[in-house]
């Protein structure tokens, strides 16, 4: 088990596989530092953590906070390898949280998975081989900002994407990502989670995940309801 910055054992019900929050427990009052953003930082290894950390930490434009506060943090910045299934899970609770925006430091991130990652909501992307202080801070406040950032490399396949998802607050709760409408079109087929699964390579939790997450943005019963509502509104 991970341990926040100040050594508190993390919450085993707020994130998926041990991802923790780490933060100073050296605060000031925010009254008295009105102008810097507050940041909550999630990472599965303590390696990674302490390093994005002893990286911002001084830095008199961040507010580093504590386990207790993170939910309320301004910019949740997710540290990892890659985006597996749990990676993906954290990012789309932290995309329902409305208090914080969500920042990503990967250390692998091609053009297949900039699909999911943008699907999860995170408009701002660094790859930790570029994670200097300066690439860090700039993360942070383009995050905090409500901007997009990505690597230069990965820019030029952003055409086939929608360019307003770079924007997690432009995505049109109406639409369907592509995952999303060929699921929902399996579904229709009559098939269950698990043939879903095999039929798209996808885990089934991912499937899950998936299809829960356009039930709860389209204010859907369940998904019969997603069907029937896609097929009326020619999505899928």
């Amino acid at each position: 088990m991970l341990h926040v910055e100040e050594n508190r054992s993390a919450s085993s019900d707020t994130a998926p596989r041990d991802f923790v929050r780490a933060g100073s427990v050296l605060r000031s009052s925010r009254s008295e530092r009105p102008t810097r953003m507050t940041l909550a930082v999630y990472a599965a290894d303590p390696v990674l953590r302490v390093g994005v950390v002893q990286q911002l930490r001084h830095r008199p434009e961040i507010d580093l906070v504590d386990a207790d506060d993170a939910d309320s943090a301004q910019v949740s910045l997710v540290v990892v390898d890659t985006v597996d299934d749990d990676v993906a899970a954290l990012l789309n609770r932290l995309r329902h949280n409305s208090a914080t925006r969500t920042g990503l430091v990967i250390g692998t991130l091609g053009a297949g998975g900039l699909q999911r990652v943008i699907e999860c909501g995170v408009a701002a992307v660094l790859r930790r081989a570029e994670a200097d202080q300066d690439q860090l801070l700039r993360l942070v406040l383009a995050t905090g900002n409500g901007e997009g950032m990505l690597p230069g490399d990965l820019l030029n396949h952003v055409g086939s994407l929608q360019r307003s998802a770079l924007d997690p607050g432009t995505l049109s709760l109406s639409t369907l990502t592509t995952r999303e409408a060929d699921m929902l079109r399996l579904v229709s087929e009559g098939l269950d989670t698990a043939e879903i699964a095999r039929k798209t390579s996808y885990s089934e939790r991912t499937v899950k995940n998936v299809l829960h997450e356009v039930i709860t943005r389209l204010q859907l019963r369940n998904r019969a309801h997603a069907v029937g509502y896609a097929l009326r509104n020619g999505l899928i």
